[in-house]
């Protein structure tokens, strides 16, 4: 039922939750109570004065009673009944449902969002738990004092008598054991629990550096204007990071300005907004990589390249170097991430463009536009292998299209079914 045609349900409802007769709004609102019960079934259209004088007798603007729900509420709970799984047979008449019972209808909206929220946080600890090395050795750090601590008791509750000397460096061990297990244990406690600190957690080296160029916007303006140099950069780096994240940092800061030079901002800027995001050109006409082009390309301001972008950067085992996230596609923080992604396939055909349009699979599936290719680190001798690295630049493209891979974050939590790259089980169902 189209939305313009339920005017007359809502002032019904209105009505009925102020406690108003039918024959009370006619006599109000200057109408007869049967010309107001053709209204209030939808069989008489309703507009002008008439409608402003209801509206102000039910003490409502009349767009609410003549457009009703918001077109955000109405997309929600299409989306609800989507993610559902079940065959909803009223789902056209989800704005009638809307429009009638408000109420319930931001109630069931808000716990699907809810669901959603907490899905997300779900995958976000089930990955952390699986690949956090900090977390793993601080557990694995509590085990192995727990048992050293069982072995040497069990040793001194053997029946008979221990020589002194052999008792006594047992009671020492005992003692500087239960000591670690002290300290390791209100570790593996602060480490899980935040609340005690208004200081960030360090995390590995490389997030380290990925939270800096997330606080400048990836963009280093200073430093391609020649006004700054790296170790000016370098010193307005934050002191808290290691010193195993600076020197990402400094490496990082390097590249972005060996790719400025190479792709100079203004004439760069000149050519996207003539000829469009074009990769494979930029690098014929400016006389570069295309690694340096896809690099370069993802780190410009979202008001030169025209739209956002993400970036992803890895070695010859698969291994993440560096991330820049972009809106709807997930990167998993620790582990592997899925081996369908284009960056592997260039990976395995280096030199080779690689151009795919991409959905990844979970409860609102995005589509991305992605390119990469991969190149040697540097010119092999004779007789020694090549070390490849690939760089893949990530748009987003709006709807799907027909040939678009599906792709994951990962397989641990990744729902989709009869994948052939599937490394684990996931911990999701299809429908989660």
């Amino acid at each position: 039922m189209a939305r313009d045609t339920l005017t007359g349900s809502r002032i019904r409802e209105r009505r009925l939750i102020l406690g108003l007769r039918q024959a009370e709004l006619a006599r109000q609102a200057g109408i007869s109570a049967s010309y107001l019960n053709l209204i209030e079934h939808n069989r008489r259209r309703i507009g002008g004065k008439l409608l402003v004088d209801i509206a102000a007798v039910l003490g409502v603007e009349p767009s609410m009673l003549s457009e009703g729900a918001e077109a955000a509420l109405i997309s929600t709970l299409r989306e609800a009944a989507a993610d559902s799984g079940v065959p909803v047979a009223e789902l056209d008449r989800v704005d009638e449902f809307a429009g009638r019972f408000p109420g319930w209808a931001e109630v069931l909206a808000a716990c699907h969002r809810r669901i959603a929220t907490l899905e997300q946080m779900v995958e976000t600890l089930s990955d952390r738990l699986t690949h956090d090395p900090n977390l793993a050795a601080s557990v694995h750090e509590v085990l192995s004092t727990a048992a050293a601590i069982r072995s040497t008791a069990s040793i001194l509750a053997e029946p008979g008598e221990l020589e002194p000397q052999w008792r006594d460096r047992f009671h020492k061990n005992l003692n500087e054991d239960s000591l670690r297990l002290a300290e390791s244990s209100r570790a593996l406690v602060s480490f899980l629990d935040e609340r005690d600190t208004d200081s960030p957690r360090r995390g590995m080296p490389q997030e380290e550096a990925e939270d800096y160029f997330q606080s400048q916007g990836f963009h280093f303006p200073a430093l391609e204007d020649g006004q700054l140099g790296i170790a000016d950069m370098m010193a307005e780096v934050p002191v808290e990071l290691s010193a195993a994240a600076r020197s990402l940092v400094q490496v990082a800061l390097e590249q972005y300005l060996s790719d400025a030079r190479a792709l100079p901002m203004e004439p760069l800027a000149a050519e996207i907004a003539s000829e469009g995001i074009d990769p494979v050109g930029l690098a014929r006409r400016f006389g570069c990589g295309l690694p340096v082009v896809l690099r370069r390309l993802a780190v410009l301001p979202e008001a030169v390249l025209g739209r956002e972008a993400g970036l992803v950067i890895c070695d010859a085992s698969g291994t993440l170097l560096f991330r820049k996230p972009v809106t709807g596609f997930a990167m998993p923080r620790f582990g592997a991430s899925c081996p369908l992604w284009p960056l592997y396939t260039a990976l395995v055909h280096p030199h080779v463009p690689v151009r795919r349009h991409v959905v990844q699979q979970g409860r609102n599936a995005a589509a991305f536009e992605c390119m990469a290719v991969a190149w040697p680190q540097e010119q092999p001798d004779f007789g020694s292998d090549p070390v490849y690295r690939a760089v893949m630049l990530i748009l987003p493209s709006g709807q799907p299209t027909q040939d678009a891979q599906p792709v994951g974050a990962s397989c641990r939590i990744c729902p989709r079914r009869g994948c052939p790259a599937r490394r684990e089980p996931s911990i999701l169902k299809e429908q989660f």
